[in-house]
C-alpha cells in the first residue's frame, strides 16, 4: 500500500479523478480525518471536506502501482 497526498477542490477534478481510478483494479481509499471512504465512489468524495488536501492510500504493487501514480499525477500535492 502507498499512501499521497491529493487536491480535489472542484466537481471537474472529482469526476476526473474517479473516471481515471475506476479503470483499475485495485482498491483506493480516501482519508480525511477518522473518515475512510472509497476513492471510486463520487457520493462518498462529495461527503469529504475537499477544501483540505486528503490522503489516498492506493492498495496496488509492482507496475499496477507505477501506473496509478502516472495516472493520479495532476492531483498530487508535494510536501
Amino acid at each position: 500500500m502507498k499512501t499521497v497526498k491529493i487536491s480535489l477542490n472542484s466537481i471537474d477534478k472529482v469526476k476526473a479523478f474517479v473516471n481515471e481510478i475506476s479503470k483499475f483494479d485495485c482498491d483506493f481509499d480516501l482519508v480525511s480525518g477518522r473518515y475512510v471512504i472509497d476513492a471510486k465512489s463520487i457520493m462518498g468524495i462529495f461527503s469529504l471536506d475537499l477544501s483540505k488536501p486528503i490522503d489516498l492510500n492506493i492498495h496496488a504493487d509492482g507496475t499496477s502501482l507505477d501506473d496509478v501514480m502516472e495516472i493520479i499525477q495532476s492531483y498530487l500535492i508535494e510536501e
